[in-house]
């Protein structure tokens, strides 16, 4: 069995005005950058492999954490968002004509205009983590989160999601085979001494 523990990046500027990033690859703010100097992984996971996504925001969080780069893979990558990238969601909420879906009315199906579906991000995501070898911490996004947390616990984006992401968190899954379960109980960054 394979553990593999999800940690979203930290904040940027697009994540404070509430800007939909994708794959838009914003730097992490000021604040974010000071808050995880002072913060590592707890053990065991400050001796798994480490990966990241290969925008910059999911890159710095890594190496702010650990003080060394991540191994990066494109799998890892936000969901493109398309045409609602750089949008606010409460915007286009209100504009009857954005085509505009909460995540949790979403399903496998559903896509941004231009963007890519659940269904598309589960296709480039399963393989990778199918692919570890060793337990791992992936330093990512919130909706490779969400894919792959959906994935392990069988949500279907259709209704609130049974589990909440929150920063500064590790969020496990166990991969054996085809089975996977969500461990349920996140784990908090630890300060540094």
């Amino acid at each position: 069995m394979i553990r593999l523990a999800l940690l979203r990046h930290g904040h940027t500027a697009w994540n404070r005005a509430h800007r939909i990033q994708g794959r838009t690859d914003i730097a992490l703010d000021d604040d974010a950058i000071a808050g995880l100097r002072a913060l590592r992984l707890p053990a065991p996971w400050d001796d798994a492999q480490l990966w990241s996504s290969p925008l910059q925001r999911a890159v710095q969080t890594a190496e702010l954490l650990t003080g060394h780069a991540p191994l990066t893979d494109p799998a890892l990558m936000e969901m493109d968002w398309g045409a609602w990238e750089g949008q606010r969601g409460a915007d286009l909420r209100a504009d009857p004509d954005s085509g505009f879906r909460d995540i949790e009315d979403w399903g496998w199906s559903y896509a941004p205009p231009g963007g890519e579906s659940p269904a598309e991000l589960r296709a480039r995501l399963v393989p990778w983590a199918n692919a570890l070898t060793r337990d791992s911490v992936a330093v990512c996004h919130i909706g490779v989160m969400r894919v792959l947390l959906a994935h392990a616990t069988g949500w279907n984006f259709d209704g609130p999601a049974p589990f909440s992401i929150k920063r500064n968190r590790l969020y496990m899954i166990n991969i054996s085979g085809a089975d996977w379960t969500y461990d349920g109980t996140p784990i908090r960054l630890e300060a540094r001494p």
